[in-house]
């Protein structure tokens, strides 16, 4: 059976109605809240609520908030697959998503990516506290109105400004708990942000085919791969920059996070030159190695995060 679109994605293939099991149903209803990227974003929600705390936050609290967060981003992440469903059909690495294959129509998708978000802020205000409500709601309207509708098929920098929507995670890891925001969130939501870019555009290079075929205009799509890598690098800089000013001179955190980061940093831009070095000298497709500084930077954003949370218990 196949339904035609009547955006402009052609023809999709869908299964039948009688040949969509249940378990498999329930797996692709959980499939369009992303769960991978999700994970990434509660492992940067939690250490900070540690910052916050100075110590052990009330443990009920981050299960209340790692909650809230997973249903709102996966509200955000589902109404992205219904806006996008038609570009996801003609990619190869979209073209088993549930919207895609027919597993989840686009009106189940749209109410349930509808009903996550509403749910996700009520959650928020009852269990957490109205400020990570509204930080919440927040991000869920920007990733879906000013990223997915407004940024991604239009402008080069879809990914610089998008990844806003993200990086919102660290405000509501510290307003849960101090029900306030302050510098040291900022500096780790401004970490998030230039983080972003050289983490997606690894990426992004790799399959700046799929990109080209439906019109969308990432970077290495528009620029070439020496441009793409230049950008990466000073990106990389100055969130190497920005990630040390957390302990010197905000001083909210203390050594140990220092050094944590700078060996991080260090050893994130020498990946990021070394990918410079193979652009510039036009060393192209799988021989760039696109994807081992996609790789490095999830483990980067894990570690330092994870010295953010331990920081507050060791004392040099």
């Amino acid at each position: 059976m196949t339904a035609v679109d009547s955006r402009p994605s052609g023809v999709i293939t869908t299964t039948p109605p009688r040949h969509r099991p249940f378990g498999a149903r329930v797996m692709a209803f959980v499939a369009l809240t992303k769960p991978r990227i999700i994970e990434l974003l509660l492992i940067t929600t939690v250490p900070v609520m540690f910052l916050a705390a100075h110590g052990v936050p009330d443990l009920w609290l981050v299960v209340a908030t790692m909650v809230g967060g997973y249903l709102s981003a996966g509200g955000a992440n589902a109404l992205n697959m219904y806006i996008d469903r038609d570009i996801d059909a003609l990619m190869d690495r979209t073209s088993q998503r549930p919207l895609v294959t027919g597993m989840v129509s686009p009106a189940e998708a749209l109410v349930f990516g509808i009903t996550l978000s509403v749910v996700s802020t009520a959650w928020f205000a009852l269990l957490v506290n109205p400020l990570s409500a509204v930080l919440s709601l927040t991000a869920i309207l920007y990733y879906v109105f000013v990223y997915t509708l407004g940024l991604k098929r239009r402008t080069t920098q879809n990914i610089v400004w998008g990844g806003v929507a993200g990086c919102m995670q660290v405000l509501i890891g510290w307003s849960a708990v101090r029900d306030d925001l302050a510098w040291a969130p900022f500096v780790l939501f401004l970490v998030l942000f230039f983080w972003t870019p050289p983490h997606y555009w690894p990426l992004s290079m790799k399959v700046k085919d799929d990109y080209e075929r439906v019109g969308v205009p990432m970077l290495p799509v528009v620029a070439g791969s020496q441009a793409v890598a230049r950008q990466i690098v000073l990106y990389s800089w100055v969130m190497v920059a920005v990630s040390l000013t957390l302990w010197w001179p905000l001083g909210a955190a203390g050594p140990v996070y220092g050094m944590v980061a700078v060996l991080l940093g260090a050893w994130w831009l020498k990946e990021a030159h070394a990918l410079h070095a193979r652009a510039r000298n036009g060393v192209t497709g799988g021989a760039l190695k696109e994807m081992r500084l996609f790789h490095w930077s999830i483990t980067y954003a894990t570690l330092l995060f994870v010295a953010v949370a331990i920081d507050p218990f060791i004392h040099l």
